[in-house]
């Protein structure tokens, strides 16, 4: 059995499940791809390919009445339940910050439609997982956008949560458990504070939609196009599969037969996830371009369809709680064209039957973090370009620094004494209050400078002139309270900073898939054609 088999046997909390949609149970009692306890197999991207395209299409013109309606049908939730902050972006020279949404795909069994479509009876009611997870980031002079979807069985630590609505604080876990459990934690606030904890990219809003949604929202759009390199019924012998039957070529898709296209694996190349993944990314590129394309949807009853579809399908932060916040979002994404549009999956490696993020995951995170378009295609100096602050610097012997020896790595003891002759180096450049902080120790992969509040960009900033850091290491952060430089394991030794070269292109193990490309058709396995 390969890895992506046993993922596929592993049960949530020991919970069986009834087959959902399109769905056989084995003569082992479980669902596809699995024997004995089965666990529930998810699109990744079902749900979010619904929410996304709401935000491109938008829903204007409704009447007063009406727009109260649909303002009335969506549900909102607190942005972030932890106590870990991530500093929003510094503005570009235009004044422009990226904008970093995060959809999540609930498989709440909290009514009986919600029930049907996902199986599982036993669970009716019981807490929900964050299932899909994905966060779409949109540039800041928005020409591109990025969207990095994770696997819901990646090993996370999910930090500590408060629900707001009744003040239960869920203790942090204290080793890595699966990040769709997050969910369960207080409400979609606490996976956003889970992504921002492990990828340090400032979450400005989340979008949730649950399994009604999906099939609502699919039949209102109307259909999407597919492509299958030649027949497929992915159906196995003994009855696995999701029963997905298409002839080869395009076809248009909805309803649940949208929903077996996304959660199809036997019969989509090597029967893996990975594959599965791209057949849902073929899918949500298929969508957008056919809300951008698809003059149908300019019938007023098509469109009301949607708008109601989508806004009872919804929970979202409080800065999206209306149909007018939801448009003007939605106006800023259609700015974007589906040729600069980039789907990814966070490149991750098996412990065991789940997943961790690797190395290039990392590199991902730090694209987005600092708004490197995913495609390669931003314009010559745009990467390496370094503003300067308008905040004036102090005098150098006025700006108190602290130094910190963040030489340790994974392999690696700390350098000794890198925070004592860093400091050193800095009051003989007339940095007289450099002081060493010796009493913690810290982990960091590049030299970094971080200051707390805009009226320290300016001495931050000078800080890393005078020891030739480069600007784009100079970060505002909460967790600190004044300018410190932190040496990293990319100075260990020496009293010349070398500034290490920059990769700033998407890792192959990305798997990305260009919006605009609608040649792309899923490759059928030989051994599920008719």
């Amino acid at each position: 059995m390969t890895q992506s088999g046993v993922r596929e046997n592993e049960t949530r909390q020991g919970v069986r499940r009834e087959p959902g949609p399109g769905e056989t149970t084995s003569a082992t009692g479980g669902t596809p791809g699995g024997e004995g306890r089965p666990r529930r197999t998810r699109g990744l991207l079902r749900w979010s390919a619904a929410v996304l395209a709401v935000l491109i299409l938008g829903t204007a013109g409704a009447g007063y009445l009406y727009y109260r309606h649909l303002n009335g049908n969506i549900k909102k939730d607190a942005l972030n339940l932890g106590d870990g902050k991530v500093a929003a972006p510094t503005p570009n020279a235009a004044g422009q910050t990226p904008l970093n949404i995060l959809l999540i795909g609930s498989d709440a069994r909290d009514s009986k439609e919600n029930q049907k479509l996902g199986g599982a009876r036993e669970t009716f009611g019981a807490a929900p997982l964050a299932d899909v997870q994905m966060l779409l980031h949109l540039s800041a002079d928005r020409t591109n956008m990025s969207v990095i979807s994770m696997p819901r069985d990646t090993l996370v630590k999910i930090p500590k949560c408060t629900d707001p609505d009744d003040g239960k604080v869920y203790p942090g876990t204290q080793g890595r458990t699966m990040t769709n459990q997050s969910l369960g934690n207080g409400g979609p606030g606490c996976t956003v504070a889970t992504w921002q904890e492990l990828t340090g990219i400032h979450i400005d809003h989340f979008v949730m939609v649950d399994f009604a949604g999906v099939v609502s929202m699919a039949d209102a759009v109307g259909g999407v196009p597919v492509c299958v390199d030649a027949n497929i019924h992915s159906r196995t012998s003994d009855g696995k599969g999701s029963g997905l039957k298409l002839e080869k070529g395009t076809t248009y898709i909805q309803g649940e037969q949208a929903l077996q296209w996304l959660r199809t694996r036997y019969g989509f190349e090597d029967g893996s996830d990975l594959a599965r993944a791209k057949a849902q990314h073929m899918y949500m590129n298929a969508m957008v371009r056919q809300l951008r394309e698809n003059a149908t949807l300019s019938s007023p009853n098509k469109l009301r369809r949607l708008a109601e579809e989508a806004t009872r399908a919804l929970t979202v932060d409080p800065g999206l709680d209306t149909v007018k916040k939801l448009y003007d979002l939605s106006d800023e994404l259609r700015k974007v064209k589906p040729e600069r549009i980039t789907m990814t999956t966070m490149p991750n490696r098996y412990v065991g039957a789940r997943v961790e993020p690797t190395e290039d995951a990392e590199q991902l995170f730090r694209l987005v973090r600092e708004d490197i378009a995913l495609d390669g295609k931003d314009e010559d100096g745009k990467k390496t370009a370094e503003k300067a602050s308008a905040d004036p610097a102090a005098a150098d012997d006025e700006i108190p620094v602290q130094v910190r020896n963040g030489t340790r790595t994974d392999t690696l003891a700390p350098a000794r004494g890198r925070a004592s002759t860093v400091t050193g180096l800095l009051k003989e450049q007339g940095f007289a209050q450099a002081v060493a902080d010796t009493d913690g120790s810290w982990s960091e992969e590049r030299t970094v400078v971080r200051y707390p509040s805009a009226d320290l960009e300016g001495d931050a900033q000078r800080v890393a002139k005078a020891l030739g850091i480069p600007l784009s290491s100079v970060k505002r952060s909460t967790d600190v309270s004044g300018v410190t430089l932190v040496v990293g394991a990319d100075w260990r030794e020496g009293t010349t900073y070398e500034a290490p070269k920059r990769d700033d292109k998407t890792p192959k193990s990305a798997d990305a898939l260009n919006g605009a490309d609608d040649k792309a058709c899923m490759h059928v396995n030989p051994g599920f054609t008719w």
